[in-house]
């Protein structure tokens, strides 16, 4: 592009090694704040007064969502899978803790033997802080953490944002089965994302299979969720296909490729003790 640019300056000017010969006088050519060759080159942004969060998030309430990824070992999973029925929907039903169980799954298709779980916080940070404060004096959660240690390969987690064009996570009747879509973002692009998105969801909408979308707040960054529903994988196929049938889904999937830098898709089953069956 710099040497398009240079070649249209016109004949007669030539390149020396401290500027450019230009009818005799040599121009240097200079890097400086206001020089026209950087501009080639750096990339203005304009100044924001408001964090990223704040203007993808909903603003009518303070949710806050913990994602947690359980690599269970092979022969232990349907040990873990028992014990976590006995745990988590005891935390979940009680209105000491300001939490909620969105959903809890086994991966089908993707990374085996993974338990995936979605938390909300309804009152944001406060909240998590309380419920992890309460959880470390309740006996029965910390024996449950030591016997789930004894099962797990590996751990992680998130904390996440919803999309504020995005529906809430809610229960909903099954069978069904999950897919789990992980988009790790270029850094910078996630607003950009967010405004191809706001007009796609419109897209994915039709079959009630949209169930929500997250972006990381902490954790690995530039992360974005999307969770749907589907009665099974055909389901999935001809839901998928019909979306190109929309004028504007073929343009959103254009410019939002090239915003990912990888991506990942896991098809998953719900626990018998999920809310999202």
């Amino acid at each position: 592009m710099a040497a398009r640019v240079l070649q249209r300056v016109g004949k007669g000017l030539k390149q020396t090694t401290n500027g450019l010969h230009t009818n005799g006088q040599v121009t240097v050519l200079g890097f400086g704040e206001d020089s026209w060759i950087k501009s080639l080159f750096v990339r203005k942004v304009d100044p924001r007064k408001d964090a990223h969060s704040h203007l993808l998030a909903k603003k009518e309430d303070n949710n806050l969502y913990k994602i947690q990824f359980h690599n269970v070992k092979p022969e232990c999973l349907d040990d873990y899978n028992e014990l976590c029925a006995e745990i988590l929907p005891a935390i979940h039903a009680d209105p000491e803790y300001p939490c909620e169980l969105v959903g809890t799954w086994n991966t089908w298709y993707g990374e085996q033997d993974q338990a995936v779980h979605l938390w909300r916080y309804r009152g944001g940070y406060p909240a998590l802080t309380e419920v992890m404060s309460k959880l470390r004096q309740n006996k029965e959660f910390t024996d449950y953490r030591k016997e789930r240690g004894k099962m797990l390969l590996s751990r992680r987690n998130q904390l996440l944002l919803e999309f504020s064009f995005w529906n809430e996570p809610v229960p909903r009747p099954g069978p069904n089965i999950y897919e789990l879509r992980s988009y790790q973002l270029r850094p910078g692009t996630m607003i950009e994302w967010g405004n191809y998105w706001a007009r796609a969801i419109e897209f994915r909408q039709q079959n009630q299979e949209a169930v929500g979308g997250f972006f990381s707040q902490i954790g690995k960054l530039y992360t974005v969720h999307h969770l749907w529903a589907y009665k099974d994988l055909q389901s999935r196929e001809n839901t998928r296909n019909l979306a190109w049938q929309h004028d504007g889904w073929d343009e959103v999937v254009y410019y939002t490729v090239p915003l990912i830098q990888n991506m990942e898709s896991r098809i998953m089953i719900p626990m018998k003790i999920s809310p999202l069956k």
